[in-house]
């Protein structure tokens, strides 16, 4: 259900801003997807696991604060993660 090391450390390289940077909304946000994706394949197979959806929905809700954050603070950068996750906003 969550995602490997090798795969993280992946996403923080790719999302960085600038060399070191795990924190910015960038990088917090492509992790998020990335859990919330994998959480969703479990959920399909496993359907009555309420604890895991109650932690899905945290998951999205913590992306969609920060999202909203970064589109307040910076459309430009909003924008561009938002297509370069695909999601739907």
């Amino acid at each position: 259900m969550s995602i490997n090391p090798e795969r993280k450390v992946a996403l923080i390289k790719e999302y960085a801003t600038k060399e070191g940077d795990t924190g910015s909304p960038e990088v917090q946000v492509a992790v998020l997807s990335e859990r919330i994706k994998n959480l969703t394949e479990h959920l399909a197979s496993h359907n009555k696991d309420f604890h895991s959806r109650r932690g899905l929905l945290m998951m999205v809700g913590q992306r969609r604060r920060l999202l909203e954050y970064l589109k307040s603070k910076h459309v430009a950068r909003y924008e561009k993660l938002i297509d370069r996750l695909d999601l739907r906003r």
